[in-house]
């Protein structure tokens, strides 16, 4: 094993500075944000401020935006400027709405997980939601994008209060087909929670190595190469909304939707990133108006 004292004086200095070059290398970045609605002193309503923004390492936010209306919802769009992930990168992003804020978050492009180095040390990245009695999340990135021999786990937690809406999706996309490099060598796995006054609510492990037999066998992921889940908390009447959704979207297939435990989960399961992107666009055109009471504003970011 390559020890410290045997690397060249430079690569030394570097290590002794906290970037390391073998296995326990790690480079951590984080954000916390902090959400708060706020009475706007000419009318009996409030407006969502972004009050607390943190950040450590190359993670970023633009300025809130109101798309919706000086007393809408506030869009906020997460920078990630090195553009993905590779071996070491510790990503944290912690997130509080608290009571009666209304906040959707989004990113400006996909993420993406590079190919493991030589030693085969694997990124990770940690996202923690906490929404407040009476506020609402919408948690809308854009896809990631795994390239073959990524290594990572990726950590969802969500806890919502009593009272609490939460509409989120997550989209992955693996391998690059378009360009013949297909995901066939890494190991992947995404954890999913929610809970709700710390009662959990849906649990999940999912773990994506193309070596084994679930991969590709029709009782498991069947060879497919784009995996997504919607979720929603909060609504009112969640088997109408699910009656809507399947009388209403377009696609026929790839797709299914159930209710339990208080969570709408709406999965894809198929091969094409834009066919999953306009099944989610059609879900939340009908979910948002029975969530928030509001149409779905499309993000200004996703046009550009």
């Amino acid at each position: 094993m390559t020890t410290f004292s045997s690397l060249p004086v430079f690569q030394q200095v570097v290590a002794e500075s906290g970037h390391r070059f073998d296995a326990n290398r790690q480079w951590v970045a984080s954000l916390t944000l902090g959400f708060g609605a706020h009475s706007n002193s000419n009318s009996n309503t409030s407006i969502t401020r972004m009050n607390i923004a943190r950040h450590y390492g190359p993670l970023r936010v633009q300025r809130p935006f109101y798309p919706e209306g000086p007393e809408g919802c506030c869009h906020v769009y997460i920078l990630h400027p090195p553009g993905g992930l590779v071996s070491g990168d510790a990503l944290n992003i912690d997130v509080n709405v608290t009571e009666n804020a209304h906040t959707l978050l989004t990113t400006p492009a996909a993420n993406k997980l590079y190919k493991a180095d030589s030693n085969g040390v694997a990124w990770s990245q940690s996202t923690n939601l906490k929404v407040a009695d009476g506020a609402i999340l919408e948690w809308l990135p854009q896809e990631t994008l795994a390239f073959d021999g990524s290594v990572g786990v990726q950590n969802f937690n969500i806890e919502l209060a009593e009272n609490a809406k939460c509409l989120g999706w997550e989209i992955l996309c693996l391998g690059r087909p378009a360009s013949e490099l297909p995901f066939a060598s890494g190991h992947l796995e995404q954890r999913f929670q929610l809970s709700r006054n710390d009662r959990p609510l849906w649990l999940e492990r999912q773990a994506l190595d193309p070596k084994h037999s679930r991969f590709n066998g029709k009782w498991g992921q069947g060879g497919t190469t784009v995996h997504a889940t919607l979720w929603t908390v909060g609504l009112n009447d969640p088997m109408e909304a699910i009656t809507a959704l399947r009388e209403h979207i377009t696609a026929t297939e790839h797709w299914a939707v159930t209710f339990r435990r208080g969570v709408l989960l709406l999965r894809y399961l198929g091969d094409e990133r834009n066919q999953v992107w306009d099944l989610f666009q059609q879900a939340r055109d009908i979910l948002r108006p029975r969530l928030t009471g509001h149409q779905a504003t499309v993000p200004r970011i996703w046009l550009t």
